[in-house]
């Protein structure tokens, strides 16, 4: 099973290298050299082994990563209370800066419809589903949200936006096929947002106005939260930079050639401390990507600009600062403009999924039946805590779940560096996503956690 693993991801990345037009067949010959002779420990493994589904750690291993001198800033009420401000201030603060207003959100899907989101391409994340409708046959077949990125492109048509209007919704979901640490749980809160562009807007210049757009909010409810909350002003953690830095994945990875993607992204925001990675799911210069992300929503395909003759690709990109508290790289938001016809054709011929394309969400962007558009979402407990779950997935999401589903769906999730509530740990300084969202953890995290001073909601 590796060994087909592995040739089936070998053949994914000659397609890609092939489709993009970027690599000679000199350098494919080269890379399939390489793949052979390489050891799975060196680094092709390595940088192999970065782009697989969720990854599945140790307690151990969480042990040793939380810090040693913990302790929260604020107390429990006062954590709640500043994730409401945080929230009112955020919401308030995209609306006015993107011109969005607020829309109520799906917590199912139905399997057919092909809004849901799988998050990659290499089906390792599976969504929950059910059959739903006592006393009909068939039932129908739902599920759980993973993530609301195509159901809001589908939606600007339905609320009726026009060119520069958009939405965003307050996303609850469930991810289940994650490792459970003081990173990540099952259950995602999120804001999700999508804003109708124009064919001139397709560009990195507008993307990169609407992510400064969005740090500004987000700075200023540091700014908010410091003056509400004075126990935040301490010097042991430093105030979130003024601006981000732009940086392109080819960039990156000729600043660190021999680095796997995260460690590179690692080594980035500490030298930077907050950074927007630019163009991220085409092949790379080492035949890579950066990193997988699924071929149907975010453009990754399209060229972009030209670096010392080389051509760059992507229209997408994610936030990542550096947590001072964890001692660790954070991803606080994935966002991008969205595929058109053409390059949705592209990228699901390069992920071979062109099945896609019998769905009725791909068929009505081929038949131009939803508009162009942009979005990304903010993972909220993550962005409070200062990384305990802030995903911008980028990527704003759905509604919340009833005491009665929640216990049912949360099952263990987490994967190092990618989950969905950053903001309320990034602003308040907690080490721990659980510090900020109810979840269910297992006893061992908890015992964990308690070591180092780390209390997690129940």
């Amino acid at each position: 099973l590796p060994a087909r693993r592995h040739s089936a991801r070998h053949c994914l990345r000659r397609r890609r290298l092939a489709a993009t037009g970027r690599h000679s067949q000199k350098r494919l010959a080269q890379h399939s050299t390489r793949d052979k002779t390489t050891n799975s420990g060196e680094m092709s493994g390595s940088k192999q082994a970065d782009l697989a589904g969720p990854g599945i750690s140790t307690y151990e291993a969480v042990d040793h990563g939380l810090p040693t001198d913990y302790s929260s800033l604020l107390s429990p009420k006062e954590t709640q209370r500043a994730i409401m401000m945080a929230k009112q201030y955020i919401e308030e603060g995209l609306c006015r800066e993107l011109n969005l207003f607020r829309v109520e959100c799906p917590m199912i899907l139905t399997k057919d419809s092909g809004m849901n989101d799988y998050l990659d391409r290499d089906g390792s994340r599976t969504p929950v589903d059910f059959p739903a409708g006592l006393g009909i046959s068939p039932r129908l077949e739902v599920q759980v949200v993973q993530a609301a990125t195509k159901w809001k492109r589908w939606a600007l048509k339905q609320f009726g936006c026009d060119v520069g209007e958009g939405l965003y919704t307050d996303m609850r979901a469930i991810r289940k096929d994650y490792f459970l640490d003081h990173d990540h749980s099952s259950y995602v809160d999120q804001w999700d947002w999508e804003k109708v562009v124009t064919p001139d807007q397709r560009n990195l210049e507008y993307l990169k106005e609407l992510v400064k757009r969005i740090w500004k909010v987000i700075k200023g409810c540091d700014t908010l939260l410091r003056k509400e909350f004075p126990a935040l002003n301490t010097d042991k953690y430093p105030p979130i930079p003024d601006e981000l830095k732009f940086v392109h994945a080819e960039e990156i990875l000729a600043m660190y050639l021999d680095l796997p993607r995260k460690q590179r992204e690692t080594a980035l925001v500490k030298e930077f401390s907050a950074v927007f990675i630019v163009g991220i799911g085409a092949v790379l210069k080492d035949g890579y990507p950066h990193e997988m992300r699924a071929a149907d929503y975010d453009d990754w395909i399209t060229p972009t600009v030209t670096n010392d003759g080389e051509q760059f690709y992507g229209l997408n990109g994610d936030i990542l600062v550096w947590n001072p508290v964890t001692q660790r790289r954070h991803e606080l938001s994935s966002m991008g403009l969205r595929v058109t016809k053409e390059t949705l054709v592209k990228q699901l011929e390069i992920s071979q999924q062109t099945h896609f394309l019998q769905m009725p969400y791909h068929k009505m962007i081929m038949n131009d039946q939803i508009p162009l558009s942009i979005g990304g979402g903010i993972g909220q407990s993550r962005l409070y805590g200062r990384r305990f779950t802030l995903c911008l997935t980028v990527y704003l999401r759905h509604s919340r779940l009833s005491p009665q589903v929640l216990p049912a769906f949360c099952f263990c999730f987490s994967e190092l560096g990618r989950c969905v509530r950053v903001i309320t740990g990034y602003l308040l300084r907690k080490a721990a996503l659980g510090e900020c969202s109810v979840g269910v953890w297992p006893e061992e995290l908890h015992k964990v956690c308690e070591k180092h001073n780390i209390h997690l909601l129940r």
